[in-house]
């Protein structure tokens, strides 16, 4: 359902998915019915097995036939009363634990989460106004007030047929498509409608604007519209966005059909590759204290689903740790957050796992509530970490200004790669320009970059310049006692640490004898040291990492093994801006090379 994140979506994937997903249920269902047919054989429970068995096989491979819960459910608790009732609880236990997979996985089995990027939305809604006269060529000669009243009363049919361009025909079947898809799966199989890159009240309202002119009713949307605030833009309106949103008698009208619940999702990964690493992460913070406020005095509970990824440059790092150093005044209702792919198994591959990490997620939650005074922040506490976003950004906006920032990346790190690889779920760049633009670059193929680098700039960059700065102040003991008191600000450093210690500057050290870019590498190279200096200060570490040596050790085990493979793609790279006569092999390389190291090191993009 990702046609952000992977851009070879298209609206038949999600519906040959959503079809998938059901009818391979349904092989699973047949299986445990025929199973339960060897071991009910009086002859009332087996005429209800086998007619449910006949129903379930039609819809095992014809995507256009479906089966309901009901009528998978009703039959089996019939089955169910005459085994109590007649026959001692035979084979009781089988028949619940049938019935409990059934009331688990409904029809649908997995849920489709649906996401698309807020500029694909505009593009789609101006083609829409243009087409039916309301507008010549652009939304700007609509006031805000006219648009709103457009998208929430204005009545229009739209039918894909009828536009041009690829993306705009398919975002329009798409919306239109869900309704069959929850005809077939049941509300549980697509119920949430995510915006990336949302930075005001239009990002919600062109999604309930299309909902309505591709044929559903007003009072009868069954989706969650789900804003992605994942800019430092983005989350600096989110506060008006969402009040502006709940103003609206129609859109609190449909939050009342969703329970009175609001889902929001804040970007780690856009979040820092955009303002740093401190600045993000403490305005995440903020931002999910706003929220959480508003929402409560509008009557609506706050849900918070992260979009975090692998390494802490992304929102990654241990979950329990950051979930448990939430504050008091952020809603914690319901923990949600995405996954990073590779780790899938890793994490929940086994019962035994499953449990293990399901576990730290929900002590995480309940944790929060018997911390005391652990995650309260005091003003003087707010004040300094302010302080430190506010002096970490500007460094790091310092870096992202540097005329090599760019041509560093291009150059010197396999960033161009991501798109050769041709994994889908991890391209390069939204949109198509030729030129490379931070703005345009994915987060994956950024992060990923410095990380197969080995020099994670992402992840501790502005952290040491920030430290230092206050200590210069008179704050060292300040920072000290923060460290030790206030459990979200230590959890950032912690996870700092992590990336400071996955770090190898050894690897590029050959770029210091490169006139063109051997300045830049020492202003990476410095900044890691004094950020190395400054975390052990502050946390009176004798190494990075001290409290976490399995994990430690973990670490420095991967990366030991996977440095051949880093230096091949090292010298692949040297080869290739030499343009050496096998440049085509030595890409390949590259591109081979990067497969190995990303699951080598579990938590890299």
């Amino acid at each position: 359902g990702d046609r952000d994140g992977n851009p070879f979506v298209t609206s038949d994937i999600t519906m040959d998915v959503a079809d998938e997903l059901r009818m391979t249920l349904m092989k699973c269902y047949y299986h445990d019915v025929k199973g339960l047919q060897h071991k009910l054989t009086f002859k009332e429970a087996e005429e209800i097995l086998k007619d449910l068995r006949d129903k379930l096989y039609s819809t095992m491979f014809n995507p256009a036939k479906s089966i309901s819960y009901e009528e998978i459910i009703n039959p089996l608790y019939a089955v169910r009363e005459l085994v109590v009732n007649s026959y001692h609880n035979l084979y009781l236990k089988d028949l619940d634990n049938f019935i409990g997979k059934v009331n688990i996985f409904r029809i649908h089995f997995a849920t489709l989460d649906i996401r698309q990027d807020h500029s694909i939305h505009k593009k789609v809604v101006e083609a829409v106004l243009k087409k039916e006269g309301i507008i010549s060529e652009s939304l700007d000669e609509l006031g805000k007030d006219e648009l709103i009243k457009i998208l929430l009363h204005e009545n229009l049919r739209v039918d894909a047929r009828n536009f041009k361009g690829e993306i705009i025909k398919d975002t329009i079947r798409n919306i239109s498509q869900l309704k069959t898809i929850q005809s077939k799966n049941g509300e549980e199989g697509c119920n949430r409608y995510i915006v990336s890159n949302s930075e005001d009240l239009f990002s919600v309202l062109f999604v309930y604007g299309l909902f309505r002119w591709c044929g559903w009713e007003d009072q009868n949307i069954p989706f969650d519209i789900i804003p992605l605030f994942e800019t430092m833009k983005g989350m600096k309106s989110s506060e008006l966005t969402i009040q502006e949103l709940f103003d609206l008698p129609e859109y609190r009208s449909h939050i009342f059909q969703r329970n009175d619940k609001q889902t929001i999702m804040l970007g780690f990964s856009d979040g820092t590759k955009n303002g740093g690493y401190l600045k993000a992460n403490w305005s995440i913070f903020k931002t999910k204290e706003k929220l959480t406020a508003i929402c409560k005095k509008n009557s609506i509970k706050a849900i918070f689903f992260d979009g975090r990824g692998g390494p802490p440059a992304r929102g990654g790092g241990k979950s329990h740790r950051f979930y448990a150093a939430q504050s008091q005044f952020i809603a914690n209702h319901e923990i949600q957050l995405t996954i990073q792919g590779q780790t899938i198994t890793s994490k929940y591959g086994t019962e035994e796992q499953f449990i293990h990490n399901c576990e730290q997620l929900l002590t995480a939650g309940l944790s929060r509530n018997f911390m005391g005074k652990e995650n309260i922040i005091s003003a003087e506490g707010r004040q300094l970490l302010d302080e430190l976003a506010s002096i970490s950004f500007e460094k790091y906006n310092e870096l992202k200004e540097h005329k090599m920032f760019m041509p560093y990346l291009e150059n010197k790190s396999a960033l161009t790669y991501y798109d050769k690889a041709n994994i889908g779920s991890r391209p390069g760049k939204r949109g198509t320009k030729k030129k490379l633009e931070l703005t345009d670059l994915r987060a994956i193929s950024f992060v990923g970059s410095w990380s197969q680098l080995k020099q994670n700039v992402p992840g501790y960059f502005g952290v040491g310049t920030a430290i230092q700065a206050l200590i210069k102040k008179g704050k060292l003991e300040e920072l000290k006692k923060m460290f030790r008191e206030i459990s979200f600000f230590k959890a950032l450093i912690l996870n700092s640490m992590m990336s400071l210690f996955k770090c190898c500057f050894e690897l590029t050290t050959y770029i210091r004898e490169d006139e063109k870019y051997k300045d830049f590498w020492n202003i990476l190279y410095e900044e890691y040291k004094l950020s190395k200096e400054m975390v052990l200060l502050i946390s009176d570490f004798s190494m990075l990492m001290e409290e976490e040596l399995i994990s430690r050790e973990s670490i420095k085990i991967r990366e030991k093994i996977v440095l051949p493979l880093l230096v091949i793609q090292q010298y692949g790279l040297q080869k290739i801006n030499q343009n050496t006569r096998n440049k085509r092999t030595y890409e390949k390389i590259v591109t081979r090379s990067l497969y190995g190291n990303i699951n080598a090191s579990r938590n890299s993009v």
